[in-house]
């Protein structure tokens, strides 16, 4: 099923054909340099079945990415609720990962601006908040052409103390 069509992808809910190219993403040494560490087979498998239920269940979630031109499953960009513990949570955060194969095409900032869409008009969502480490600036870039605002530097709960990740930013539209 289609859920948030642009004019070059569509965002979806994920096929069988997809998981070989999804457990690739969450395993990418490029794509997951910005992430405590990369996942298993058996942990991306999870994933790939969670994010599948939560579509299922509540008529959105972490979307898959499918080029219109080819067909073929790109990444994944999508809404997912978060509680871990901090002053702005819990809340409805967007996320986006693509294979580095189809980085530096403007995908990210389309998807997401067509998901921050869809939060705002079809769900009724007031806020929408994206966050990433200080160093990941392609991550940022993209918060910022999608006309997200800056809120604040913190620490993430879920990263070790002293890890070069610990510190994020926070922007909210």
């Amino acid at each position: 099923m289609i859920y948030i069509e642009t004019e070059r992808l569509v965002l979806r809910q994920y096929k069988p054909t997809d998981e070989a190219d999804f457990i690739r993403l969450f395993q990418d040494p490029l794509v997951m340099r910005y992430f405590l560490e990369a996942k298993t087979t058996a942990e991306a498998q999870a994933s790939f079945v969670k994010f599948q239920r939560l579509i299922a269940e509540n008529g959105y979630g972490v979307f898959a990415v499918e080029e219109k031109a080819s067909q073929q499953f790109i990444g994944f960009i999508g809404l997912n609720r978060f509680e871990f513990d901090v002053d702005f949570a819990p809340a409805i955060e967007i996320a986006w990962r693509l294979l580095p194969e189809f980085w530096n095409k403007g995908y990210a900032t389309e998807g997401a601006k067509a998901c921050l869409d869809f939060a705002k008009n079809q769900l009724k969502l007031d806020q929408v908040y994206a966050f990433t480490t200080v160093s990941n600036t392609p991550s940022e870039q993209v918060m910022i052409k999608c006309g997200m605002t800056y809120v604040k530097n913190f620490n993430h709960p879920l990263v070790p103390k002293e890890h070069p990740l610990l510190d994020h930013r926070l922007y909210v539209i």
